[in-house]
């Protein structure tokens, strides 16, 4: 039997998961080759996406190629950062580690993106592959790195779409609460204690999931923009220290609340599902707090 192959998705989240672990190196087809984290904001859903993407430097500019493999399409990042060019960076270092920061994408044109294209085809042979075999112009897009102090209206736009994404994570949860809870009230039946709990289904399993995959990305993203943030604004080092920990202590619950997951869909697990009520009620008021702290001490600073 051939061994399934990961979709789009899920083989990005195994890129973006090796990219963070190892400080920026992956390896597999992208051994050796320079890569970004691009995070750009959904066109349509306002949600955060993150992209590893080939870079090449060009001066203080970080360049990136929407290549998409050569397909006739280009990639969905490409079209979130026309609707919405400011982005966050996430790349390597040379001690090892990685640094986010904010940027402005600034898709390129004529001979200067012909130009470009031609030098990151002459490193990296496929990438003239791509363009061969596509009749699109593939994009070369040109990453500038902002100076927060010196942007206050910038600034405010960063601290609103934080409070747009915490409202939108708060929706998501409050939805998840509510599917749980008509579940639950459909095996209301008491079951003994040892035997197998109702089993979740896939639907309900999996829209959990993906509200754990959306948190943990923001915090991952806001972890790097908090290096930014403290480099900026000294003042703020005390609170983005305790959201930090905060983060720390969110991802834990996350990863109970995965594996509590595991168990009442495995349909062996012996885990209570009067559980999942439990620890999302206990999620949500931990996240509810630590986003007022949020919103009251960092927003504030940003000008929103």
């Amino acid at each position: 039997m051939a061994e399934q192959q990961p979709t789009p998705a899920e083989f990005n989240r195994l890129v973006i998961d090796e990219f963070r672990a190892n400080g920026g190196r992956v390896g597999g087809m992208f051994e050796g080759a320079p890569l970004v984290l691009l995070t750009t904001t959904g066109a349509r859903s306002g949600r955060r996406h993150t992209n590893p993407a080939v870079y090449l430097r060009d001066g203080n500019r970080v360049l990136v190629f929407a290549s998409n493999a050569g397909l006739p399409k280009n990639p969905g990042w490409y079209h979130n950062l026309l609707a919405d060019p400011r982005v966050m960076v996430t790349i390597g270092t040379a001690d090892g580690g990685t640094e986010t920061y904010a940027a402005e994408a600034v898709p390129l044109e004529g001979d200067e993106r012909d130009r470009l294209y031609a030098v990151q085809a002459e490193l990296d042979p496929a990438f003239a592959a791509y363009q061969a075999g596509t009749t699109r112009v593939i994009p070369v897009i040109a990453l500038h790195r902002l100076n927060l102090a010196a942007d206050p209206a910038r600034n405010r736009a960063i601290g609103e779409h934080l409070k747009t994404v915490h409202d939108q994570l708060r929706r998501e949860l409050a939805s998840v609460r509510r599917d749980v809870d008509a579940f639950l009230a459909g095996h209301a039946e008491p079951y003994a204690p040892g035997t197998p709990a109702p089993r979740l289904g896939e639907e309900l399993a999996r829209h959990c999931l993906t509200f754990c995959g959306a948190l943990h990305a923001h915090h991952t993203n806001e972890n790097g923009a908090f290096t930014v943030f403290e480099k900026e604004f000294p003042g703020l080092a005390p609170a983005l220290d305790r959201l930090r920990r905060e983060h720390h202590l969110v991802a834990q619950s996350l990863t109970d609340l995965q594996a509590l997951l595991a168990d009442l869909t495995s349909g062996t697990g012996t885990a209570d599902a009067d559980r999942l009520r439990a620890e999302l009620e206990r999620l949500a008021r931990d996240l509810e707090e630590h986003f007022a702290y949020e919103e009251r001490h960092l927003l504030p600073a940003l000008g929103a």
